[in-house]
């Protein structure tokens, strides 16, 4: 039976899922909401924008694996809505097949052997950020640590002097929603900027490669077939917020979780074994990517609820994490030994995350460099998250390292 555009009356979860779009949610604590969401509306409406929200994880994942159903080609942020691109502005806003041709064009810079032959230069970078950590001192993770090192490792990727990563952070904060206070005119000078910088960077390397990841995109071409010099700078824009906002996100978060949790760090100080399975369960929990959205192209049913071709549909990966009914009874509690654990912080389906090997790998040298280093760490002030509905970013992490 086709689904049906529902009225007023049949829209559930108006008033749940209307604090989705309030910035002060983020600023705080979500997941009391996403609860409710999950018992209450699971596929909850918000009328505000004309969205419906997924919170728990077997739709988020069913959309995030169904592009022919679920489009990204029509908005992944819900200012989007109602937009339309003379060409996709990022490789995200693109579906099978078109989305299929760039992951096969910028695979080369991801495969396994890149990402093996990168670890010396990442250790190298955090081994120097955190040598620089004095025990027992309070700090603020982010200019100590999450904020340059996951900007330096992308440096190295592009082949550009590591002293620029904090012009490619004021950049990266100018694409994020809600990531700054800055006004509109210098954010949007900051976003030209980036362009001009990333085109002249694809054009360099196109006529001179280097050996660097960009070069390896730039020159990629199976079949005859390659990224244009635009095309290339859309990946890179890609590229420069994603790998950064993430990857500082998931570092600042967890070793605030961490340092709440003074047990799970004394696991992983008697089990070093137990790292990898950390960094997974550091990203489920942390959940750097709350949100993308998609669009139904045809009608359909979600648990139940009818969904009409047109309309916007939010996966809220954040809360798809904390589901009980997939993670358990402890789904709530950080486990830095959970397995199994199906995590969606990276997404699912064509869409998953070009760059999961590397903040895998980011992550565990890290928490390595770390344990190695220092006894415990512990919580050492208030801590100001971003009010940013689509990155989980923390703006203030004061901890404090120690050794025994």
């Amino acid at each position: 039976m086709p689904a049906t555009r529902p009225g007023p009356a049949a829209r559930p979860g108006e008033e749940l899922a209307a604090a989705l779009v309030d910035p002060t949610l983020y600023a705080g604590d979500p997941f009391p909401l996403y609860a409710r969401l999950r018992s209450e509306a699971p596929v909850a409406w918000n009328a505000e924008h004309g969205f419906w929200a997924l919170t728990c994880h077997p739709e988020v994942q069913q959309a995030g694996v169904d592009p022919q159903t679920f489009c990204s080609r029509r908005g992944i942020l819900v200012q989007e809505i109602g937009t339309e691109w003379a060409s996709p502005p990022t490789m995200m806003h693109t579906d099978p097949p078109a989305h299929t041709r760039y992951r096969r064009l910028v695979q080369p810079g991801f495969k396994p052997s890149v990402i093996r032959n990168l670890e010396e230069v990442v250790r190298t970078h955090a081994g120097t950020l955190i040598d620089a950590v004095e025990p027992g001192e309070p700090l603020d993770l982010l200019p100590a640590l999450s904020v340059p090192f996951p900007l330096q490792v992308i440096c190295t990727l592009l082949g550009v002097d590591g002293e620029r990563w904090p012009k490619f952070y004021e950049w990266s904060e100018a694409v994020i929603p809600g990531a700054v206070d800055w006004p509109p005119e210098k954010i949007g000078a900051l976003q030209v900027e980036m362009w001009e910088f990333l085109v002249g960077t694809a054009k360099a390397r196109r006529a001179e490669p280097r050996d660097d990841v960009i070069s390896a995109i730039a020159t990629a071409a199976p079949d005859g077939d390659q990224l244009t010099d635009d095309e290339l700078a859309m990946f890179l824009v890609q590229l420069l917020v994603a790998g950064n906002e993430t990857t500082r996100n998931l570092l600042s978060g967890g070793l605030l979780a961490l340092a709440d949790r003074p047990d799970e760090w004394a696991r992983l100080r008697d089990d070093r074994s137990l790292v990898p399975s950390a960094v997974e369960e550091l990203l489920r929990w942390t959940t750097p990517v709350i949100s993308f959205l998609r669009t139904a192209t045809r009608d359909t049913v979600l648990r139940g609820q009818p969904i009409a071709a047109g309309e916007p549909v939010l996966l809220v990966y954040a809360s798809a994490n904390r589901d009980d009914a997939v993670f358990g009874p402890d789904a709530d509690r950080l486990n830095v030994g959970r397995d199994p654990n199906p995590h969606l912080a990276f997404g699912f389906g064509p869409h998953f995350c070009l760059g999961a090997a590397l903040a895998r790998l980011e992550g565990r040298v890290v928490l390595d460099t770390l344990l190695d280093r220092f006894s415990a760490v512990e919580p050492a002030g208030d801590v100001e998250r971003a009010p940013s509905p689509v990155i989980a970013g923390v703006r203030r992490a004061p901890v404090m390292f120690t050794v025994a």
